[in-house]
């Protein structure tokens, strides 16, 4: 299983970006998809998951400007991110709980990170 992230870049202050993440090889069952980012010195940390079911949850510092979303026929999740800010500088890395077969357990999958910059 591979998760590929995209769409990071440089961005205004104000600005947005979306981001994507696709997960691909064999595949049985998605359970949730998350984003975490990692600013430089920080650790890292959670900024919005999105169960099966569909419901979402935010970091506090990221509510009313971020919305996760999933496309679940492409195994696909998206962040969209407007207003960004320059503290919202970070790499951003996917994470989906993925079932390989029926009878395996959920295991946890990371993306490559993509490089957010906000400049101010």
């Amino acid at each position: 299983v591979q998760l590929q992230a995209s769409g990071g870049g440089l961005v205004q202050a104000g600005g947005s970006l979306r981001l994507s993440c696709a997960a691909s090889g064999s595949i049985f069952e998605i359970n949730s998809m998350t984003w975490y980012r990692q600013a430089p010195g920080k650790q890292r940390e959670l900024v919005a998951t999105i169960p099966s079911d569909g419901s979402t949850n935010y970091a506090d510092s990221v509510k009313g400007r971020f919305t996760i979303s999933r496309d679940n026929a492409k195994n696909t999740v998206y962040l969209q991110m407007n207003s960004l800010k320059p503290e919202d500088t970070a790499v951003y890395y996917c994470n989906a709980r993925i079932q390989t077969t029926a009878f395996n357990p959920y295991r946890d999958f990371w993306g490559q990170g993509t490089l957010v910059t906000v400049s101010s």
